[in-house]
C-alpha cells in the first residue's frame, strides 16, 4: 500500500508522490548541500513543491515533473539539462553550423557532450554574451516576447555630441521600417574625440535593433558588445570561452521567465 502523505501537508494540495524520491535527496543531488543541510532547509520552511511550502522531511517528489523552489528560486532538478554562457567573438556567426564555412558558435561548444542550441543570436559583427542550452522550455521562454527579458549592451558609436535629447528620443521611441522601437535606458559611459561609448538596455529582440535605432538618431555603431541577459552577466569571461551557469544564476534566470 502506498505511504500516506506526511501529516503537515495541506489536505487540498497533496504534493507527496509515494513513488517519488525523498525531497532532501532530490535537493542534495541538485547541489543544495548535504542531505542534512537540505533537511534543515525543508524544516525551516524554505522549500516549496509545486507552490506548496512544506516542512515535511518524509515528502517524496518526482524530479521529472515537480517544480521545487528554495527561497523562491527555482531549482533545476534534471542533471542532464545545462545552460552555458558564451562570450561570442567578433566574426563568429550565431549558428551551430554554417554551409558557407564561416566560424560558428557551434564550433566553440563542440567539446561539450550535450546537444546545445543558441538562445537568440548576435550578428557576426557583434560580440559578447550569448546563451546556449539544451533546456527547450527555458530557451523558448527566453525568446518569447511575453517574458521581455532585458538585455544590456556596451556600444561605441562614431561622432560626438550625444546629448540628453538623443537619449530621450531613444527612450521615447524611434520609427523604424518594421515599426517603432524604444530603449529602456541610455547613458554615456565615455567620450573621446570622434567617438562615444554608451550603455543601452532594451527588451527588443528584432534583427540589428540596437544598430538601427542608433543609426536613426545619427550615431552609427562601430562596436557592440552584449554584457547582460536578464540576471546573467558577461563578467570577466574571455572571448571564445564558455562557463556553465551555476545554481543561483540559473535559478534567477528561470525566475525571470516565470519558470
Amino acid at each position: 500500500m502506498p505511504a500516506p502523505p506526511p501529516a503537515d501537508l495541506p489536505a487540498d494540495r497533496d504534493v507527496h508522490d509515494p513513488d517519488g524520491v525523498r525531497l532532501q535527496k532530490v535537493l542534495a543531488q541538485a547541489g543544495l548541500g548535504s542531505r542534512r543541510v537540505c533537511e534543515d532547509l525543508i524544516a525551516a520552511g524554505r522549500v516549496e513543491v509545486d507552490g506548496v511550502r512544506t516542512t515535511a522531511l518524509g515528502v517524496r517528489v518526482d524530479p521529472a515533473t515537480a517544480v521545487v523552489r528554495v527561497d523562491g528560486t527555482r531549482v533545476q532538478l534534471d542533471p542532464t539539462k545545462v545552460t552555458v554562457a558564451l562570450n561570442k567573438p567578433l566574426g563568429v556567426v550565431s549558428t551551430m553550423s554554417d554551409p558557407q564555412g564561416r566560424p560558428t558558435v557551434g564550433e566553440l561548444v563542440a567539446d561539450r557532450p550535450e546537444r546545445l542550441f543558441h538562445v537568440g543570436r548576435l550578428d557576426a559583427d557583434s560580440e559578447g554574451l550569448l546563451l546556449l542550452t539544451n533546456d527547450g522550455e527555458l530557451g523558448n521562454r527566453l525568446t518569447h516576447p511575453r517574458y521581455d527579458v532585458a538585455k544590456t549592451y556596451l556600444v561605441t558609436v562614431s561622432g560626438e555630441g550625444f546629448f540628453p535629447r538623443h537619449a530621450k528620443t531613444l527612450r521615447s521611441g524611434v520609427e523604424l521600417d518594421d515599426g517603432p522601437a524604444r530603449m529602456d535606458s541610455v547613458r554615456v559611459v565615455d567620450s573621446v574625440p570622434g567617438a562615444t561609448m554608451l550603455e543601452v538596455v532594451l527588451h527588443e529582440g528584432r534583427n540589428r535593433i540596437v544598430r538601427r535605432m542608433l543609426d536613426a538618431v545619427g550615431f552609427p555603431v562601430t562596436r557592440l558588445v552584449r554584457t547582460r541577459i536578464g540576471p546573467v552577466t558577461l563578467g570577466t569571461l574571455r572571448a571564445g570561452r564558455t562557463r556553465v551557469l551555476g545554481r543561483t544564476e540559473l535559478g534567477a534566470l528561470m525566475r525571470a521567465v516565470d519558470m
